[in-house]
Protein backbone atom coordinates (compact mmCIF):
# COMPACT_ATOMS: atom_id res chain seq x y z
CA UNK A 1 0.00 0.00 0.00
CA UNK A 2 1.22 3.63 -1.01
CA UNK A 3 2.13 5.55 1.87
CA UNK A 4 0.19 8.94 1.16
CA UNK A 5 2.44 12.17 1.43
CA UNK A 6 -0.62 14.60 1.80
CA UNK A 7 0.17 16.70 4.92
CA UNK A 8 -3.27 16.17 6.32
CA UNK A 9 -3.53 12.57 5.98
CA UNK A 10 0.12 11.97 7.41
CA UNK A 11 -0.54 14.58 10.24
CA UNK A 12 -3.79 12.75 11.58
CA UNK A 13 -2.04 9.43 11.52
CA UNK A 14 0.95 10.63 13.22
CA UNK A 15 -1.74 12.23 16.17
CA UNK A 16 -2.72 8.68 15.63
CA UNK A 17 0.23 7.25 17.43
CA UNK A 18 1.36 6.25 13.97
CA UNK A 19 5.08 6.29 14.00
CA UNK A 20 6.49 6.43 10.43
CA UNK A 21 4.05 8.68 10.08
CA UNK A 22 5.16 11.43 12.11
CA UNK A 23 8.70 10.84 10.55
CA UNK A 24 7.30 11.21 7.31
CA UNK A 25 5.87 14.20 8.91
CA UNK A 26 8.90 15.96 10.43
CA UNK A 27 10.89 14.99 6.74
CA UNK A 28 8.11 17.39 5.12
CA UNK A 29 8.99 19.76 7.81
CA UNK A 30 12.43 19.75 7.37
CA UNK A 31 11.91 20.20 3.32
CA UNK A 32 10.49 23.01 3.98
CA UNK A 33 7.74 24.43 1.25
CA UNK A 34 4.45 24.28 1.20
CA UNK A 35 4.08 20.98 2.77
CA UNK A 36 5.79 21.99 5.83
CA UNK A 37 3.43 25.23 5.95
CA UNK A 38 0.32 22.95 5.92
CA UNK A 39 1.83 21.13 8.93
CA UNK A 40 2.49 24.00 10.65
CA UNK A 41 -1.32 25.29 10.39
CA UNK A 42 -2.43 21.92 11.34
CA UNK A 43 0.17 21.76 14.29
CA UNK A 44 -0.51 24.69 15.95
CA UNK A 45 -4.46 24.02 17.02
CA UNK A 46 -3.00 21.63 19.34
CA UNK A 47 0.29 22.67 21.06
CA UNK A 48 0.68 23.43 24.66
CA UNK A 49 1.52 20.32 26.10
CA UNK A 50 5.26 19.83 25.81
CA UNK A 51 8.33 20.99 27.52
CA UNK A 52 10.97 21.25 25.77
CA UNK A 53 14.49 20.20 27.46
CA UNK A 54 17.94 21.65 25.41
CA UNK A 55 21.36 20.51 25.80
CA UNK A 56 24.35 21.47 24.55
CA UNK A 57 27.92 22.11 24.56
CA UNK A 58 31.42 21.32 23.24
CA UNK A 59 31.83 17.84 20.52
CA UNK A 60 32.95 15.10 22.76
CA UNK A 61 31.68 16.01 26.14
CA UNK A 62 29.60 13.34 26.39
CA UNK A 63 26.06 14.91 25.35
CA UNK A 64 24.51 11.71 23.88
CA UNK A 65 25.81 9.14 26.26
CA UNK A 66 24.22 11.72 28.70
CA UNK A 67 20.82 11.75 26.93
CA UNK A 68 20.97 7.96 26.56
CA UNK A 69 21.28 7.89 30.56
CA UNK A 70 18.07 10.35 30.88
CA UNK A 71 16.12 8.63 28.61
CA UNK A 72 17.18 5.08 31.07
CA UNK A 73 15.94 7.35 34.05
CA UNK A 74 12.86 8.78 32.30
CA UNK A 75 11.45 5.41 31.16
CA UNK A 76 12.07 4.01 34.57
CA UNK A 77 9.28 6.32 35.63
CA UNK A 78 6.78 5.73 32.93
CA UNK A 79 7.56 8.93 30.88
CA UNK A 80 8.26 8.44 27.15
CA UNK A 81 10.78 11.14 25.81
CA UNK A 82 11.80 12.07 22.21
CA UNK A 83 15.04 13.41 21.23
CA UNK A 84 15.46 15.61 18.77
CA UNK A 85 18.97 15.69 17.47
CA UNK A 86 20.22 18.65 15.84
CA UNK A 87 23.18 17.52 13.57
CA UNK A 88 25.38 19.18 10.84
CA UNK A 89 24.73 18.19 7.54
CA UNK A 90 26.09 15.71 5.25
CA UNK A 91 28.34 17.12 2.47
CA UNK A 92 27.24 14.49 0.80
CA UNK A 93 23.41 13.62 1.24
CA UNK A 94 22.43 16.56 2.91
CA UNK A 95 20.84 13.99 5.62
CA UNK A 96 21.89 14.04 9.01
CA UNK A 97 24.85 12.27 10.29
CA UNK A 98 23.02 9.49 12.72
CA UNK A 99 25.50 9.45 15.20
CA UNK A 100 23.42 10.31 18.21
CA UNK A 101 21.07 7.87 17.32
CA UNK A 102 23.95 5.26 16.81
CA UNK A 103 24.81 6.05 20.43
CA UNK A 104 21.43 6.10 21.86
CA UNK A 105 20.84 2.32 19.72
CA UNK A 106 20.41 0.95 23.46
CA UNK A 107 16.71 2.47 22.93
CA UNK A 108 16.55 2.01 19.72
CA UNK A 109 13.62 -1.13 20.09
CA UNK A 110 11.87 0.97 23.00
CA UNK A 111 8.06 2.20 21.62
CA UNK A 112 8.20 4.33 24.03
CA UNK A 113 11.43 6.26 23.04
CA UNK A 114 11.08 8.42 19.51
CA UNK A 115 14.51 9.94 18.34
CA UNK A 116 14.53 11.86 15.51
CA UNK A 117 18.08 13.30 14.07
CA UNK A 118 17.48 16.58 12.44
CA UNK A 119 19.65 18.30 9.29
CA UNK A 120 18.19 21.90 7.59
CA UNK A 121 17.87 19.76 4.46
CA UNK A 122 16.26 22.01 1.69
CA UNK A 123 14.39 24.09 4.10
CA UNK A 124 14.90 27.71 2.98
CA UNK A 125 15.17 28.98 6.82
CA UNK A 126 17.62 26.36 8.08
CA UNK A 127 18.10 24.72 11.22
CA UNK A 128 17.17 28.22 13.26
CA UNK A 129 13.22 27.58 11.42
CA UNK A 130 12.89 23.92 10.95
CA UNK A 131 13.71 23.11 14.52
CA UNK A 132 10.90 24.96 16.09
CA UNK A 133 8.22 23.81 13.46
CA UNK A 134 9.68 20.20 14.22
CA UNK A 135 9.20 20.95 18.25
CA UNK A 136 5.84 22.64 17.30
CA UNK A 137 4.69 19.32 15.33
CA UNK A 138 6.15 16.60 18.48
CA UNK A 139 3.96 18.96 21.01
CA UNK A 140 0.96 18.66 19.02
CA UNK A 141 1.63 14.60 18.67
CA UNK A 142 1.54 14.02 22.03
CA UNK A 143 5.03 14.20 22.93
CA UNK A 144 5.33 15.57 26.60
CA UNK A 145 9.29 15.40 26.82
CA UNK A 146 10.61 17.02 24.57
CA UNK A 147 15.13 16.59 24.72
CA UNK A 148 16.86 18.55 22.02
CA UNK A 149 20.55 17.67 22.12
CA UNK A 150 23.01 20.32 19.38
CA UNK A 151 26.11 18.33 18.20
CA UNK A 152 28.04 22.04 18.43
CA UNK A 153 28.28 24.82 20.03
CA UNK A 154 27.97 26.80 16.86
CA UNK A 155 25.74 29.96 16.86
CA UNK A 156 22.99 28.09 15.23
CA UNK A 157 23.47 25.21 17.71
CA UNK A 158 23.56 27.61 21.01
CA UNK A 159 20.27 29.43 19.52
CA UNK A 160 18.90 26.52 19.21
CA UNK A 161 19.18 24.83 22.58
CA UNK A 162 18.86 28.06 24.05
CA UNK A 163 15.22 28.88 23.10
CA UNK A 164 14.06 25.35 25.35
CA UNK A 165 11.98 25.80 28.39
CA UNK A 166 15.53 24.74 30.50
CA UNK A 167 18.72 24.73 28.77
CA UNK A 168 21.53 22.13 29.81
CA UNK A 169 24.92 23.28 29.11
CA UNK A 170 27.28 19.98 29.82
CA UNK A 171 30.90 20.70 30.39
CA UNK A 172 33.90 18.29 31.32
CA UNK A 173 36.48 19.14 33.77
CA UNK A 174 39.35 21.33 32.87
CA UNK A 175 37.11 22.72 30.09
CA UNK A 176 39.15 24.99 29.12
CA UNK A 177 39.27 28.42 28.06
CA UNK A 178 36.39 30.26 30.23
CA UNK A 179 36.32 33.33 27.97
CA UNK A 180 35.61 31.26 24.50
CA UNK A 181 32.80 29.64 26.51
CA UNK A 182 31.57 33.33 26.81
CA UNK A 183 31.92 34.51 23.36
CA UNK A 184 29.71 30.68 22.28
CA UNK A 185 27.34 32.19 24.42
CA UNK A 186 27.24 28.90 27.15
CA UNK A 187 27.20 30.96 30.19
CA UNK A 188 24.11 33.26 28.82
CA UNK A 189 21.77 30.16 28.41
CA UNK A 190 22.61 28.15 31.01
CA UNK A 191 19.32 27.49 33.00
CA UNK A 192 21.67 23.90 34.64
CA UNK A 193 25.26 22.82 34.24
CA UNK A 194 26.53 19.65 33.94
CA UNK A 195 30.24 18.56 34.50
CA UNK A 196 30.28 15.46 32.78
CA UNK A 197 32.77 12.82 33.28
CA UNK A 198 33.42 13.97 36.73
CA UNK A 199 35.36 10.56 37.70
CA UNK A 200 38.33 12.70 35.85
CA UNK A 201 40.74 15.04 37.86
CA UNK A 202 39.43 18.77 37.99
CA UNK A 203 35.82 18.86 39.03
CA UNK A 204 36.16 20.96 41.87
CA UNK A 205 38.53 23.59 39.40
CA UNK A 206 35.80 23.50 36.82
CA UNK A 207 33.33 24.54 39.59
CA UNK A 208 34.63 27.05 40.97
CA UNK A 209 35.05 28.66 38.11
CA UNK A 210 31.69 28.50 36.71
CA UNK A 211 30.65 29.37 40.32
CA UNK A 212 33.11 32.51 39.86
CA UNK A 213 31.42 33.65 36.61
CA UNK A 214 27.69 32.99 37.85
CA UNK A 215 29.02 35.21 40.85
CA UNK A 216 29.94 37.91 37.77
CA UNK A 217 26.64 37.70 36.60
CA UNK A 218 24.35 40.67 37.94
CA UNK A 219 21.08 38.35 38.75
CA UNK A 220 18.42 40.06 40.50
CA UNK A 221 17.81 38.47 44.30
CA UNK A 222 14.66 36.22 43.23
CA UNK A 223 16.36 34.88 39.61
CA UNK A 224 17.15 31.26 39.02
CA UNK A 225 21.15 30.75 39.95
CA UNK A 226 21.89 27.72 37.67
CA UNK A 227 22.64 24.58 39.47
CA UNK A 228 25.91 22.66 39.19
CA UNK A 229 25.91 19.18 38.52
CA UNK A 230 28.71 16.35 38.56
CA UNK A 231 27.48 13.41 36.52
CA UNK A 232 29.45 10.02 34.72
CA UNK A 233 27.32 9.35 32.19
CA UNK A 234 28.00 5.93 31.31
CA UNK A 235 27.71 4.86 34.48
CA UNK A 236 24.19 7.27 35.19
CA UNK A 237 25.82 8.33 38.23
CA UNK A 238 24.53 12.41 38.75
CA UNK A 239 21.15 11.29 36.04
CA UNK A 240 18.71 11.63 39.25
CA UNK A 241 20.54 14.99 40.18
CA UNK A 242 20.57 16.62 36.74
CA UNK A 243 16.74 14.97 36.41
CA UNK A 244 15.71 16.90 39.93
CA UNK A 245 17.83 20.05 38.75
CA UNK A 246 15.76 20.34 35.45
CA UNK A 247 12.15 19.86 37.34
CA UNK A 248 13.53 22.38 40.19
CA UNK A 249 13.62 24.95 37.07
CA UNK A 250 10.27 24.31 35.67
CA UNK A 251 8.60 24.70 38.87
CA UNK A 252 10.80 28.21 39.32
CA UNK A 253 9.96 29.34 35.63
CA UNK A 254 6.10 28.53 35.86
CA UNK A 255 5.70 29.96 39.38
CA UNK A 256 7.40 33.08 38.51
CA UNK A 257 6.05 33.49 34.99
CA UNK A 258 9.59 33.05 33.31
CA UNK A 259 7.99 30.11 31.07
CA UNK A 260 5.43 32.14 29.62
CA UNK A 261 7.57 34.88 29.33
CA UNK A 262 10.19 32.29 27.44
CA UNK A 263 7.88 30.98 25.14
CA UNK A 264 6.54 34.43 23.89
CA UNK A 265 9.62 35.49 23.17
CA UNK A 266 10.18 32.71 21.11
CA UNK A 267 7.32 33.42 19.36
CA UNK A 268 7.76 36.75 18.53
CA UNK A 269 11.48 35.40 17.16
CA UNK A 270 10.20 32.88 14.84
CA UNK A 271 7.55 34.79 13.26
CA UNK A 272 10.08 37.97 13.10
CA UNK A 273 12.18 35.28 11.66
CA UNK A 274 9.36 33.81 9.18
CA UNK A 275 8.77 37.43 7.98
CA UNK A 276 12.31 38.46 7.50
CA UNK A 277 12.53 35.30 5.11
CA UNK A 278 9.07 36.01 3.18
CA UNK A 279 10.63 39.38 2.51
CA UNK A 280 13.72 37.93 1.43
CA UNK A 281 11.85 35.58 -0.58
CA UNK A 282 9.78 38.85 -2.01
CA UNK A 283 13.48 40.22 -2.79
CA UNK A 284 14.92 37.61 -4.66
CA UNK A 285 11.35 37.74 -6.70
CA UNK A 286 11.94 40.94 -8.01
CA UNK A 287 15.61 40.79 -8.62
CA UNK A 288 15.20 39.08 -11.81
CA UNK A 289 13.36 40.94 -14.32
CA UNK A 290 14.73 43.75 -16.69
CA UNK A 291 14.20 46.71 -14.14
CA UNK A 292 16.66 44.91 -12.12
CA UNK A 293 19.04 44.86 -14.47
CA UNK A 294 18.50 48.50 -15.76
CA UNK A 295 19.28 49.37 -12.45
CA UNK A 296 22.23 47.57 -12.01
CA UNK A 297 23.45 48.75 -14.98
CA UNK A 298 22.96 52.26 -13.91
CA UNK A 299 24.68 51.93 -10.74
CA UNK A 300 27.81 50.32 -12.33
CA UNK A 301 27.76 53.69 -14.35
CA UNK A 302 27.11 55.95 -12.03
CA UNK A 303 23.75 57.45 -12.82
CA UNK A 304 22.25 56.19 -9.64
CA UNK A 305 23.60 55.06 -6.20
CA UNK A 306 22.78 51.38 -4.82
CA UNK A 307 20.12 52.29 -2.11
CA UNK A 308 18.10 54.57 -4.58
CA UNK A 309 17.99 51.66 -6.91
CA UNK A 310 16.78 49.43 -4.47
CA UNK A 311 13.98 52.04 -3.11
CA UNK A 312 13.27 52.00 -6.90
CA UNK A 313 13.03 48.50 -6.87
CA UNK A 314 11.20 47.66 -3.88
CA UNK A 315 8.89 50.55 -4.78
CA UNK A 316 6.00 48.83 -6.30
CA UNK A 317 6.57 45.95 -3.70
CA UNK A 318 6.05 48.17 -0.71
CA UNK A 319 2.95 50.06 -2.16
CA UNK A 320 0.98 46.85 -2.72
Amino acid sequence: MQRSRDPSEVFDAARGGDRAALARALSLVERGGEPAKAIARLASPHVGGAYTVGLTGAPGSGKSTLVSALITLLRAQDIEPTVLAIDPSSPFSGGAILGDRVRMQDHATDPGVFIRSMASRGHLGGLALAAPEAIRLLDAVGKHWILVETVGVGQVEVEIAGKADTTVVVVNPGWGDSVQANKAGLMEIADVFVINKADRAGVEDTRRDLNQMLDLTALPHDAWRPPIVPAVAPQSTGTDDLWEAVLAHREHAEASGELARRRTQRASEELRAIVARRVEEIARAVSTNARWEALTEAVVAGEIDPWSAADEMLEPVIDR
